[in-house]
């Protein structure tokens, strides 16, 4: 019998549900989610908006993803790992999942001390998505070279790996330079928190990043037959295990109109296939599917009956 998909909430762009101000809300979300089995809970993040945000006009249906150029630039993002820091406090088992981490926009010394920290205070449960983003106003807004966000990032996962490994530890890159720093305390692991990496395809550096620090795949959007073969030869190249690296993937929500939900029975009906193209962890947005948050509760158990109809 087929293992129960691991469900995953998505706790960021609920404003249909919540208003932005209200955090307490997504923590007290976060723990009925841990109360009816979900797996994860995933807070995304942007620093700052500009107007490229919505460049290309905002979403019709406001409970739709966020994607770039489509949002407004008000969209509320809270601080995630601040936020998160809240969650662990409230639940004792549900995972992390620190999704889109800007990491370029932070300095590696810094993103390694608050990562650091939130893993050992949830002990361990912390997932971090480090990612470059794709809004040029945000780099340019806090003073980092948008061409350069993904070299940056690269010199910023050997720094992390080199972190939670010595101390002292000393380093001297194109960015970031440093000698005998002592980072104590460290992450939960000796090898820091488990990450996961995604986007639209399995190109260069997302394959690469994959099979040196991967420990997920969570792609944008329904990644290829081709990206998953790319994938899995990738990390047979590197000597790992292919089905050793947990994929992500979520519901598909449509909505027959701008002002209209989604059918929650439609979106989780095309986790079957994934399940068959070896995907085991799940992605939903409770604001595509409900308008009222006093339905939250029922709601989460609905989602955890359905996802255990297929390990049947």
């Amino acid at each position: 019998m087929p293992a129960t998909p691991r469900m995953l909430l998505i706790l960021s762009e609920n404003w249909t549900l919540a208003d932005g101000r209200d955090l307490p809300t997504l923590v007290r979300w976060a723990r009925q989610a841990e109360d009816a089995g979900f797996d994860a809970v995933m807070l995304s993040e942007h620093v700052v908006l500009g107007p490229d945000a919505g460049a290309l006009g905002v979403m019709s249906n406001p409970r739709a993803y966020a994607a770039p150029g489509n949002q407004d630039p008000a969209t509320p993002w809270p601080a995630s790992l601040l936020l998160h820091s809240a969650i662990a406090a409230a639940t004792s088992t549900i995972r992390l999942v620190a999704s889109a981490v800007l990491a370029p926009l932070r300095h590696p010394l810094l993103l390694a001390r608050e990562l650091g920290t939130l893993d050992l205070l949830s002990e361990g449960r912390l997932v971090v998505q480090p990612s470059v983003s794709w809004s040029r106003d945000e780099y340019a807004a806090l003073g980092v070279p948008f061409r350069q966000r993904g070299r940056i990032l690269d010199e910023q996962l050997r720094i992390l790996e080199l972190l939670w490994r010595e101390t002292p530890a000393s380093f001297h890159g194109d960015f970031f330079d440093f000698t005998d720093v002592y980072l104590e305390p460290k992450a939960f692991r000796p090898d820091g928190p488990r990450m996961w990496f995604g986007g639209q395809h399995v190109h260069g550096p997302v394959l690469e990043r994959l099979v040196r620090y991967g420990h997920g795949f969570h792609p944008f959007g329904t990644p290829s037959a081709e990206d998953l073969a790319m994938l899995r030869a990738g990390l047979r190249e590197a000597g790992r295990d292919p089905d050793g690296i947990e994929m992500v993937g979520g519901t598909r929500a449509t909505f027959p109109d701008d002002d209209t939900c989604a059918d929650l029975g439609a979106a989780m009906a095309p986790i079957a296939e994934q399940i068959e193209q070896g995907f085991t962890t799940f992605c939903l947005k409770p604001s595509q599917f409900i308008d009222d948050p006093a339905e939250m509760p029922a709601f989460l158990r609905e989602v955890m009956r359905r996802a255990e109809d297929f390990s049947r």
